[in-house]
């Protein structure tokens, strides 16, 4: 009778080992089979992604190039990158959110204009350099930027405006997405404000998610700005809307961004 105990208590232990390994196994089964869907869903899902931006680029640049813009103008033939070149853009439209409204003009306080002029020409390798970057780090589709950079140094050479200043507060205010809104009504390229700039989208026939059109307009308030404060640093103050030198930051975030575009380029920074 002993006997028969110990076996019964037996067969109990190993039927519930069994059962729990047997529920052990099925727990991972399904975790297993979630990775594999999961995996098998990323799978697909990224390439469709990717195939998107692409969409997206092509149709803007579809829409904003026009018929006359030579493939041999662009930026990697190492000419003067200020030369008069076509002013449409496009790029993929990368996810990040645009940041702070700008355009916001303080008390004029007009300094003179700057007595020396701003270089505006990089050589075919620091363009490329430039190219690249701006490509790799803020997802901007890489034929886009040529037009982008012809814009901006076109943009700059007229405001004598450094164009990696320029570059720069485009990367902080929107990430090169064109179409960027913020909850202000920052539209843009350059997240100009674009209910107290209008008149200047007016003049040129475009509205502010034009690429060109943002960056002539925003380059124009940007120049305003520096007047105005008589200094760099105080006219990003001006241009993100601070009536006084506190910025919370914009300014040295812009600063920043733009001595990574010349160390990431090899172009020199102007001299403020």
């Amino acid at each position: 009778m002993p006997d028969a105990s110990v076996a019964s208590l037996f067969r109990s232990m190993a039927q519930g080992v069994h059962q729990y390994l047997a529920e052990s196994l099925r727990i991972c089964s399904v975790y297993l089979g979630i990775a594999v869907i999961v995996t098998v869903s990323m799978g697909f899902a990224l390439p469709g992604l990717r195939d998107q931006a692409l969409q997206v680029h092509k149709a803007l640049l579809t829409a904003l190039a026009p018929s006359s813009m030579q493939a041999s103008a662009d930026i990697d033939t190492g000419t003067d990158l200020g030369v008069d070149m076509s002013s449409a853009i496009a790029m993929a439209i990368p996810t990040a959110p645009a940041s702070n409204a700008t355009g916001m003009l303080g008390p004029a306080r007009v300094a003179p204009p700057p007595k020396k002029p701003v270089a505006n020409t990089a050589t075919g390798p620091q363009a490329e350099a430039l190219r690249n970057y701006i490509s790799r780090k803020y997802k901007v589709a890489y034929d886009a930027t040529g037009p982008l950079l012809n814009t901006v140094y076109k943009a700059s050479r007229e405001k004598q405006l450094d164009p990696l200043l320029v570059l720069a507060v485009i990367a902080i205010e929107s990430r090169y997405n064109p179409l960027a809104e913020s909850h202000v009504g920052a539209q843009g390229l350059m997240q100009v404000m674009t209910s107290v700039h209008q008149e200047k989208f007016e003049a040129v026939g475009k509205n502010a998610l034009d690429p060109a059109a943002n960056i002539g307009v925003g380059t124009t308030i940007l120049r305003d700005c520096i007047n105005r404060r008589g200094s760099v640093d105080g006219g990003l103050a001006c241009y993100v809307g601070s009536t006084g030198p506190d910025d919370n930051g914009y300014g040295a975030k812009v600063q920043a961004e733009r001595r990574r575009l010349a160390l990431a380029s090899g172009i020199a920074l102007a001299r403020d």
